[in-house]
């Protein structure tokens, strides 16, 4: 029987942060080839007091601090893999952060409401002109995904993600957190964030079709003001996918989010699942999951002596608050 889940990752540059319960991880390899980690606490009234209670809220509140968290994540891995000391600070980080998702609401969210919303002289269905704007949406984050992807550097980050879903994957099943078993997981997984963005596009055509013979201003408000409704939606149907998901009808139904994931996943190398194992690790060891041995001990180098080393192991709250 596989282990509940709720444990969640993301890729970042040159590596992997995982988050559980009560705890966050980045593990990051540096140019010489040793594993820097940094974790510190989640903020518990987030993860464990009401808002953790409440559907749609959760949602919410879990996408919005996620994304805080990514964006420090990301960060501290570009320095480490460039050889440096993490000098991100919270208002860059949630500066940029913002910035991030307006763009993404502009393009994914607005761009094709406003396109169809030229036609709607023409479209007489409500049901017609939401499906066609679902499907430029679709169009659009599909080939975001797919122009990004060809990027040499974004393939790594890719990688990365493959990795992470196979750390987690394994996890579940109740499979030793070694590098020979996590290989042979799948990089798919039903609560990834691409997911997320396929589900969010479905969501909106059912969403907005009764919105769709507003004029063109309103028309695009109310997809920039819909779109917490739409998102905390789509956020409480992947947490029942994911629970349901050993069901084979309920496999049939994910099955289009799990293909969707070929193109933001790569299949990782040895030293990846390396990393990754080692974020997934310190998370369980901090929330006393596992015995507190040394992750040296338990992740023996690949093939450099040194390549499997933890450079350094941090509980620094000023490194990777959660806000």
């Amino acid at each position: 029987m596989g282990r509940p889940f709720n444990y969640g990752g993301q890729a970042v540059i040159e590596g992997v942060m995982m988050r559980g319960s009560r705890t966050v991880a980045v593990a990051v390899r540096n140019p010489e080839g040793h594993i820097v980690v940094e974790s510190e606490p989640l903020n518990e009234l987030l993860y464990r007091g009401f808002p953790s209670r409440i559907p749609f809220v959760r949602g919410l509140v879990s996408l919005w601090d996620s994304l805080g968290l990514g964006m420090k994540a990301l960060f501290m891995s570009a320095d480490v893999a460039v050889g440096d000391e993490a000098s991100f600070s919270g208002p860059v980080t949630w500066g940029t952060a913002f910035l991030g998702v307006a763009l993404g609401v502009g393009l994914f969210m607005v761009l094709p409401s406003f396109l169809i919303g030229l036609l709607t002289s023409h479209i007489h269905s409500g049901w017609m002109s939401s499906l066609l704007e679902g499907i430029v949406r679709l169009v659009l984050v599909v080939g975001y995904i797919w122009a990004v992807g060809r990027l040499p550097d974004i393939q790594r980050v890719f990688a990365y993600h493959g990795a992470e879903h196979k750390t987690i994957n394994a996890y579940e099943a109740g499979t030793d957190l070694s590098v020979e078993q996590v290989r042979s997981f799948s990089t798919a997984h039903a609560r990834c964030g691409t997911a997320f963005l396929l589900t969010l596009v479905v969501v909106s055509v059912i969403a907005f079709a009764p919105l769709s013979g507003l004029p063109l201003g309103w028309r695009v408000i109310s997809r920039i003001l819909l779109l917490p409704a739409i998102a905390g939606l789509a956020y409480e149907y992947l947490r029942l996918t994911a629970r349901l998901a050993h069901h084979r009808w309920m496999q049939v139904l994910i099955a289009p989010n799990l293909g969707l994931q070929r193109l933001s996943t790569r299949e990782p190398d040895d030293s990846m699942i390396e990393v990754a194992i080692t974020a997934l690790r310190t998370v369980l060891q901090a929330e006393g999951v596992l015995e507190d041995n040394t992750l040296e001990a338990q992740l023996p180098a690949l093939s450099d002596p040194d390549a499997g080393a933890l450079q350094h192991l941090t509980n620094d709250p000023a490194g990777m608050t959660s806000g």
